[in-house]
């Protein structure tokens, strides 16, 4: 089996399980009345949507784990190699890395998931408190930056400066650790901030995942571009219930899971400040909340935006939601057209 066929099965697999999902997962999910509660600081004409059952992410969260670890074996048993050729020296630690990637993002998923299930079933609408959120997240983190650090995964390649291995002394190894705890935190709720309007956070990661695939083959990393198919084909199957007007949310429980893998994806290329172009659609969400709130700060009630994160204030502005979806998904290609230029010339 090819790569590239391994690739196509993988995301086949993950859009027929993920779509399929939804003629069970959504009536389950009105069944236990897990639907959304639409608070009042939104545009008030997200009132229609109480009421949508959330958690469908458990329907992606399912397809992608599932599709990758049956197309992996697969691939595997079949004869294929699953690490990159840069890898030789050392097998084994980029499938550790892949393997972490999975427990990465079904962590940041368990957090999410607590957190929607406070909020929906036992009615606590702040769900989990910052504090709780941020140490659950900052704990699967921190196993999964463990893992890379005991596995040896610790050599970023930097865009036209090289290879930098952070083991060489203390003072990099703490590096090391600080920019990846911040990385993948900031990353995980950047994707979290990109879920609110419908299917805005699924079609942005659909232009991610098609950029990893491309990059596992420039990097010919078979077992990179297999993962990265299931992510494709898990949110273009989402986007089946979620566009809008949507039958279902991914809540915390789907975008902290696609939060956990994008971050994990950036490691996967060796690059993980390339997930700045990557996701720059995350980022600008990030910038436009915080924006938003120093100068509401320093200003004592002015405003930069109509609202925020940056997609209401162009919903405030009269763009449709799938509009804003279109738009913001080809901004985010060009970020990720420019991530794949850098790989190719910053090698």
């Amino acid at each position: 089996m090819s790569s590239t066929i391994a690739i196509i099965i993988s995301t086949v697999i993950a859009f027929g399980i993920t779509a399929g999902l939804g003629f069970v997962i959504i009536p389950w999910l009105r069944k236990l009345k897990f639907g959304q509660t639409i608070l009042d600081i939104g545009p008030s004409w997200h009132k229609s949507k109480q009421g949508t059952p959330n958690m469908g992410g458990l329907m992606f969260a399912i397809g992608i784990i599932v599709s990758f670890a049956v197309t992996l074996l697969s691939f595997k048993l079949s004869g294929g190699a699953i690490e990159s050729e840069a890898a030789i020296a050392m097998p084994g630690k980029e499938t550790v890395m892949l393997i972490a990637s999975i427990f990465l993002a079904l962590g940041c998923g368990i957090v999410g998931f607590t957190d929607d299930f406070i909020k929906i079933k036992m009615k606590r609408n702040e769900g989990l408190t910052a504090k709780q959120k941020t140490f659950g997240q900052l704990a699967v983190t921190f196993a999964y930056v463990l893992t890379l650090w005991l596995s040896h995964n610790t050599t970023w390649h930097i865009p036209f400066l090289g290879n930098v291995n952070f083991e060489k002394n203390m003072l990099t190894g703490v590096i090391f650790w600080l920019l990846s705890l911040f990385i993948i935190y900031g990353t995980v709720n950047s994707v979290n901030l990109t879920d609110g309007i419908d299917g805005l956070c699924s079609s942005v990661t659909a232009t991610v995942a098609i950029t990893f695939i491309i990059a596992s083959s420039m990097l010919k990393f078979a077992g990179l571009g297999i993962i990265a198919g299931a992510l494709l084909g898990g949110v273009c199957g989402f986007l089946c219930w979620n566009w809008n007007p949507a039958k279902t949310f991914m809540g915390d429980t789907g975008s902290l899971f696609l939060g956990g893998l994008v971050a994990a994806l950036g490691f996967c290329i060796k690059c993980p400040i390339l997930l700045l172009p990557i996701g720059i659609v995350y980022v600008c969400e990030t910038m436009s909340d915080i924006i938003q709130i120093g100068y509401f700060k320093l200003t004592h009630g002015k405003r930069i935006f109509k609202m925020a994160p940056i997609h209401h204030h162009f919903e405030m502005c009269g763009w449709k939601e799938k509009k804003i979806c279109v738009v913001f998904s080809a901004v985010n290609a060009i970020g990720c057209a420019l991530a794949i230029v850098l790989i190719y010339f910053g090698k």
